[in-house]
């Protein structure tokens, strides 16, 4: 495969930055490049890159309360192996980000996947549930490499709406994982144990880290690599902070994350222990909501062709709030019963990947000359928002009542984010992100 140069969007220098070239959002490359079009092996390396964190959360869910049970802790204790990975992949990502516009996008990712590797078997021989929730906030840690890198080697290629088309295609990858992982974890756990579960999360790592070797292009060639050490990554960041847009943008896709991983962290209790389903039930309404976060991501790629990024995160924000308004409601009132419950969360659940690439896109446009850690930024601001939000549910008690609240409330900061920080919604503004 030939190597392409990206295309860029004008954006304020930074120190130690190569010069942006202006272009108009999802502009071709230069002339004398060859335009870059992903086929479907591509979009699916670049969706397991990006799902790596995501597999390795989903197949664990079932196992929480054998973990409990088998390490003689709490319900609470077994949770924050979950939450610990996403606070792990939040310090991550804001690591990883810089260093992948210092030395490529190829070298950290391999290193990161190959720890990931390690990391897993160690957790499959944890002897304790304080040593177990480490190893999984180190795990987060370095899976973050390939979910950072996956998202700057869009922005090395595209911008806008072809940026945020290429990010929804990789939803179908990524909602994968929640359609087949918990049914998986769960046989695996039932037939060998939850250790198990980590046998083979290595395996998937080794596969992963030798397809990366073999087919992952280096999209950042040596002189548009940024140099400098931690004084030049803070600097970065100092400069997209400086950004208030940016920062807007940035903070959506982790409130929108926020809405999921409650669900994802809530729901085994609200739906096991609440409303009695077993789990092998969990497991398949697990897959069937997992439907509609794919479906969401396609849907939201097929119109952002014709309808500009910044007016569908308009319309799927407000539309979060409303339906999980309805969603609290329901739970309040027990109107409708489990069924009318369902209903809704599928409908919250579809809409939560239209916000995310359309955001990430808009957000990383904006600071072409240093994708990486713009996209560690953003990364890190999803994963760290989606796990200290989403314990929120169990502090106020764990049941249908809690996870909607705190979905409505995530949804609620992140529609007045963008209405107050941002022009979205402002006459004639809206030109200004798209």
């Amino acid at each position: 495969m030939r190597l392409t140069r990206p295309s860029t969007t004008t954006s304020q220098p930074v120190a130690g930055a190569p010069p942006a070239t202006a272009a108009p959002a999802g502009a071709a490359p230069a002339d004398d490049a060859p335009r870059y079009r992903p086929d479907a092996k591509h979009i699916l390396l670049l969706g397991t890159m990006a799902a790596l964190p995501a597999v390795s959360t989903d197949i664990y869910l079932p196992s929480l309360p054998d973990v409990a049970r088998d390490l003689g802790t709490s319900a609470a204790a077994a949770q924050l192996t979950m939450t610990g990975m996403l606070i792990g992949g939040a310090v991550g990502q804001l690591v990883i980000g810089p260093l992948s516009d210092r030395f490529g996008r190829r070298t950290p990712v391999l290193v990161g996947v190959a720890l990931h590797v390690v990391i897993s078997l160690l957790c499959a021989i944890a002897p304790a549930i304080v040593p177990l929730v480490a190893l999984r906030v180190a795990q987060g840690f370095f899976n973050a490499s390939a979910t950072v890198v996956a998202m700057a080697l869009i922005r090395d290629r595209f911008t806008g709406s072809d940026a945020s088309r290429l990010m929804s295609r990789l939803m179908l990858v990524i909602g994968v994982a929640p359609l087949f992982a918990p049914s998986l974890g769960g046989l695996i756990a039932g037939q060998w144990g939850w250790r198990a579960v980590f046998v083979v999360l290595a395996m998937f790592g080794v596969a992963l880290w030798v397809v990366v070797l073999l087919r992952m292009p280096e999209t950042l060639p040596p002189e548009r690599r940024r140099p400098g050490g931690v004084r030049t990554a803070l600097s970065g960041y100092a400069h997209l902070l400086r950004d208030r847009h940016f920062v807007a943008l940035a903070v959506l896709p982790g409130l929108t994350m926020a809405v999921l991983m409650t669900y994802v962290v809530a729901s085994p209790f609200v739906l096991q222990v609440g409303y009695g389903l077993t789990s092998h039930q969990f497991a398949l309404l697990f897959a069937v909501n997992g439907v509609g976060l794919v479906l969401g991501a396609q849907v939201n790629a097929a119109i952002v062709r014709r309808v500009a990024p910044i007016r569908i995160l308009r319309v799927a924000m407000v539309a979060t709030v409303v339906l999980t308004g309805v969603l609290l409601a329901l739970a309040l009132t027990g109107a409708g019963g489990l069924w009318a419950l369902l209903v809704v969360l599928w409908l919250v659940l579809a809409l939560v990947n239209f916000a995310p690439p359309n955001a990430t896109a808009i957000a990383l446009g904006r600071h072409g000359a240093m994708a990486g850690t713009a996209a560690a930024f953003i990364g890190s601001l999803q994963a760290g928002t989606g796990g200290v939000v989403a314990n929120l549910s169990g502090v106020l008690g764990g049941g249908a009542v809690a996870m909607a609240a705190v979905m409505l409330g995530a949804a609620v900061v992140g529609l007045a984010v963008l209405a107050l920080a941002t022009p979205a919604f402002r006459r004639g503004g809206a030109w200004q992100l798209s």
